[in-house]
């Protein structure tokens, strides 16, 4: 039976379908007779107890520059909606929070995915330290005296924003670096929040692996080489997609995490692993799903979609 699925992203012109994990997930969707809609997050409204939104039929093409044709809009009750896609890109601030609280009005009767309430309290960079015997030492702090202590005892360190996305703001400081004054003011003038401290990984040269799971299993894996001259793997940042298999400690890693992720309904996540080494847990808008399949992987997109229409039938 063909399901009606509402898509919440950035709006879909925007998108790099390259490599969109969400424009993945919809192909797929379309080539099993679903009924596909699009929307933006400020498209929803919350009456009471019922929530609306102001969604698009979409057709969707593999076709560059020529991806996508939007219906005319309509005023939809999402109680209607069989499963809603939340895919747009973080940040993880307070309009994102707000969608989760209006999705978390409709689900699980729609099902949403990943669970609004659970993508809510499981932010990547914080969610991460409930399995913390499996990352490189991490502190998460804005005080300097703890910063201080931290670089005292681990040398080169890493420096990020607490709620950042797409390796934006991620800075290596040696343990010698004169521009540690200056970074430590620039994050406190930029960042409210808390940040995060790793000590640095001389083997991120060697790439930072993305590993998929769906519903707490392994579903496919691609590693990120960064640039010449750059820190960071994001294949948004020029990281270079590698086809990667999984050491047993990556495993090991996959089997820890696999069922908590699937009690709390993270049906779709991604962990980056940085030499046997977890450290993070992205359950916002996970991607790799393209570069996965385009490495002559797994079909990411195809497992999903086994999953969320058995969710839904059963």
């Amino acid at each position: 039976m063909p399901l009606k699925v509402a898509v919440q992203m950035d709006h879909i012109s925007s998108i790099n379908i390259a490599g969109d994990s969400a424009f993945a997930m919809m192909l797929e969707a379309q080539a099993r007779g679903h009924e596909l809609f699009h929307y933006t997050p400020d498209r929803l409204a919350m009456w009471g107890e019922e929530v609306f939104g102001g969604l698009e039929p979409v057709e969707v093409r593999d076709e560059k520059g020529n991806h996508f044709t939007l219906g005319e809009k309509q005023r939809i009750n999402m109680a209607d909606i069989d499963v809603v896609l939340m895919r747009q890109d973080p940040p993880f601030d307070l309009a994102y929070i707000a969608a989760t609280h209006m999705l978390e009005k409709v689900h699980p009767n729609t099902l949403v995915v990943n669970d609004p309430r659970e993508v809510r309290n499981a932010p990547e960079k914080l969610f991460v330290t409930e399995f913390s015997d499996l990352m490189p030492p991490t502190l998460v702090t804005r005080d300097r005296d703890e910063i201080d202590l931290f670089r005292k005892q681990y040398g080169d360190i890493v420096m990020k924003p607490l709620f950042g996305h797409g390796g934006a703001a991620v800075f290596r400081i040696t343990q010698d670096d004169l521009n540690y004054g200056s970074l430590y003011d620039f994050f406190a003038a930029t960042f409210r929040e808390p940040w995060v401290i790793q000590q640095f990984l001389p083997n991120v040269k060697h790439g930072d692996k993305r590993i998929l799971l769906v519903d707490g299993e392994f579903a496919g894996a691609v590693n990120r080489v960064p640039a010449e001259g750059d820190l960071r793997s994001n294949m948004v940042r020029g990281g270079a997609a590698r086809e990667s298999e999984l050491t047993e400690k990556e495993r090991e890693i996959c089997a820890r995490l696999g069922p908590s992720l699937k009690e709390k309904g993270l049906i779709l996540v991604g962990i980056d692993v940085i030499d046997g080494k977890l450290t993070e847990i992205n359950v916002t808008a996970p991607t790799g799903i393209r570069a996965v399949a385009k490495l002559g992987g797994p079909d990411v997109a195809a497992h999903v979609w086994d999953v969320l229409e058995a969710k839904v039938k059963g």
